[in-house]
């Protein structure tokens, strides 16, 4: 195994002590990340982790200043697309720790959820990616080629923690297949058979495995895509209540002995008597014998239309129920950081599934870590204002190093020379140390030790 010499130099301050708290490498060993000869796979995580903050994909970093120091192209593309390395448990393990640690910032009476949604993974100038397939987006109308981002996250409406994820190919619309002579042992090979399985099935899935994990939550929050009885079903049974948007589609609500669709559900409903301008309505109802809360709300921009918001918990008010389903708006948040900020589906184009697994799971590492740092700061700067920062302190770095480099040479050639002339250097280089700044200050510890 090649040493690799200041690894955490290639990491900001900041990131180093998020490192620490949140055990990142740690996790990556835990969870069975091994190589026999070369890099290891801890120092070739922090490179392409690190590398955003950069600036830079990998092609043209290599073609940089520092592409002499850094490992060949070829190791971090073995590393991206290893089909052996258990992305998931690793993505698992940092997000329950996370998790864990925010709790004690988090309020007893803060609600806490799960929220599912899926986002588009766009790869439209690609011919030949592994089990790429053709999607319809709904919000525009139009087509795209790429994969449908299925995610869990977990919230308390401060913090969203991604948790679990699966990249959907198709098999209707489906342009290429799995590559054949997989080892079907691997975790590359069953992410592959998993990406062909309709997400109302992955779903109740990724709960038990949150759960396994140890996160836990009183709510699983959906978008009206997924709010359907098979699926209310599996969430009830696992003891969580569920909280969604509902479609206007062919369901029917059990309404003593009658079966009313959406529409006349909404014109058997109570109207409020409190005068709150956004809620109109609420009533009781079943829902394929499992009982619940059908409350109406009035469509913000289309006023004479309204929309339907189902709740399994009979407790909460009209008001808790529409607060609650608001936290949902977390993982839109996620989405968006990740693709305009931390580069999901740009940064790296491979034609591999495994290294669509390995790079997303690092994007989202990336999220997680930020996330943390946001909610330990005092100020009020945003996800983006924090990234922003990150990438200044990046490009500190060089001149940092080279600075600390420049120091070391200087006490050698002092070590070497007379007596005298040594405790000279010596004093001198005490004397202009101690006239700096106190942020270049910052990155010469060693150094004020030592002289």
């Amino acid at each position: 195994m090649i040493e690799q010499k200041q690894q955490k130099n290639q990491l900001p301050k900041e990131i180093q002590s998020a490192f620490t708290q949140l055990k990142v490498l740690q996790h990556l060993k835990t969870v069975g990340f091994k190589k026999r000869f070369g890099f290891s796979p801890s120092y070739l995580f922090q490179l392409v982790f690190v590398l955003l903050f950069h600036h830079k994909n990998w092609f043209r970093m290599l073609e940089s200043d520092r592409g002499e120091s850094l490992p060949g192209k070829d190791a971090v593309y073995r590393f991206l697309n290893h089909a052996r390395h258990p992305w998931r448990r690793f993505l698992t393990l940092l997000s329950t720790t996370t998790i864990e640690k925010v709790r004690p910032l988090t309020s007893t009476r803060r609600v806490t959820a799960f929220i599912v949604d899926d986002s588009m993974f766009e790869r439209n100038r690609s011919k030949a990616v592994e089990l790429l397939a053709r999607f319809k987006d709904h919000a525009t109308g139009c087509y795209y080629k790429g994969y449908r981002m299925l995610t869990l996250g977990w919230s308390d409406g401060h913090t969203f923690i991604p948790v679990d994820f699966s990249l959907l190919s198709s098999l209707k619309s489906q342009i290429n297949g799995i590559t054949e002579g997989m080892d079907k042992r691997t975790s590359g090979y069953k992410r592959r058979i998993e990406a062909l399985r309709p997400a109302p099935h992955l779903i109740p899935e990724m709960l038990d495995r949150a759960m396994d994990a140890g996160v836990t939550a009183s709510y699983v929050l959906m978008d009206s895509w997924f709010t359907h009885a098979p699926l209310v079903k599996e969430v009830v049974g696992r003891g969580l209540h569920a909280i969604g948007m509902v479609k206007a589609d062919n369901k029917h609500y059990q309404v003593g002995v009658q079966r009313l669709s959406l529409q006349e559900l909404y014109y058997a409903a109570t109207p409020m008597k409190r005068r709150n301008k956004g809620v109109l309505c609420s009533i009781r109802t079943e829902l394929a014998g499992i009982p619940i809360t059908m409350v109406f709300v009035r469509h913000r921009s289309k006023k004479k239309e309204w929309l339907a918001i189902l709740c399994t918990d009979l407790t909460l008010t009209e008001e808790e129920i529409i607060k609650t389903y608001g936290i949902r708006w977390d993982i839109e948040v996620f989405f968006k950081c990740t693709k305009s900020l931390l580069r999901l589906q740009k940064e790296f184009q491979g034609r591999s599934y495994d290294l669509l697994i390995s790079h997303t799971t690092i994007v989202f590492s990336r999220y997680i870590v930020l996330a943390w740092q946001h909610r330990q700061s005092t100020d009020e700067r945003s996800l983006g204002g924090l990234f922003l920062a990150l990438c200044d302190e990046v490009s500190e770095l060089d001149w940092a190093i080279a600075l600390h480099q420049l120091f070391e040479l200087i006490t050698d050639i002092a070590k070497k020379t007379s007596k005298k002339l040594s405790t000279f250097i010596q004093n001198q280089l005490q004397q202009w140390i101690s006239g700096l700044p106190g942020y270049i200050k910052a990155y010469l510890p060693n150094v004020c030790c030592e002289s």
